[in-house]
């Protein structure tokens, strides 16, 4: 048995020390229960802290870059319907100088076939000119850049967009005329070649398409992967915290008998005064 004393209560100390640090890991573990998270401060576990931050940061990064990639199939999903309809117009431009082609047609329905081809070409500029995606010019010679990242320098993935201007000229029908049956057949073989290079473009901006959607496909793996990565760090484990806390909520009991048990031991040294 050891001596008893009047100067400090070390058994007490003991209890009191082991009570209050029993009362914090209790803290901690309704902490984690309450918020899911395993890592609540940077005391819990900083070096965890830090990765998951990082993690997090690549998951913001990577959905943006998901964003960004839906703009431009956007774009391009835009100028492949307006090459659509300028198809359906070239076709139409076909029929006009296959019929103005015809030593049959008078000058006035020559003329009057010339002039449903000028409007023709005149809608085909207007398709050019004015289709626009959130405000900016859909056909233009200068790139569009769409930016992708997962947040690091290594993962940067850049494509360039170009869907080239759009016009009568472009196609190289500016100067075509069906006013004659030799003008109508130069301008049937111009027509011609125009969708093909409509169909051409067409192919171009389908390729671009598929890109981005593959790109987007690799860049939402990568966001679970990294989700669940940042979510292997932070998550609490709920059942082993429940287990936890249930130890902890009977040392909290034993913790506080054993103090009062240390003080009412203290008392003894009463005894021994007369």
């Amino acid at each position: 048995m050891g001596s008893l004393s009047l100067l400090y209560n070390i058994p007490a100390l003991t209890a009191e020390n082991q009570i209050n640090v029993n009362q914090n890991n209790l803290q901690n573990s309704l902490t984690q229960l309450s918020t899911g998270a395993r890592i609540n401060s940077g005391a819990s576990d900083p070096a965890g802290l830090s990765i998951a931050n990082g993690l997090h940061a690549n998951e913001l990064a990577l959905s943006q870059s998901v964003q960004n990639a839906s703009t431009g199939v956007g774009l391009l999903q835009i100028a492949d319907g307006a090459l659509g309809q300028v198809n359906n117009i070239l076709n139409s431009a076909v029929t006009l100088a296959t019929e103005a082609s015809n030593g049959t047609e008078s000058s006035t329905q020559s003329t009057a076939l010339n002039n449903q081809f000028t409007q023709l070409m005149a809608e085909v500029n207007s398709i050019g000119s004015s289709t626009t995606y959130n405000g900016n010019a859909v056909f233009s010679s200068s790139a569009t850049s769409i930016f992708m990242s997962d947040g690091t320098t290594a993962g940067v993935n850049t494509v360039s967009l170009t869907t080239g201007v759009l016009s009568s000229a472009s196609l190289g029908l500016n100067t075509a005329s069906l006013s004659t049956q030799a003008s109508a057949q130069t301008a049937l073989t111009a027509i011609t070649s125009a969708i093909n290079t409509v169909d051409t473009n067409r192919g171009t901006v389908g390729a671009s398409i598929n890109r981005l959607q593959d790109a987007t496909n690799v860049m939402n793996a990568q966001i679970q992967n990294v989700t669940a990565a940042e979510n292997s760090i932070m998550a609490a484990n709920i059942p082993a915290v429940v287990g936890q806390m249930s130890q902890q909520q009977i040392l909290a009991e034993t913790g506080i008998s054993a103090l009062s048990q240390a003080n009412a031991a203290q008392q003894l040294v009463l005894k021994l005064i007369p």
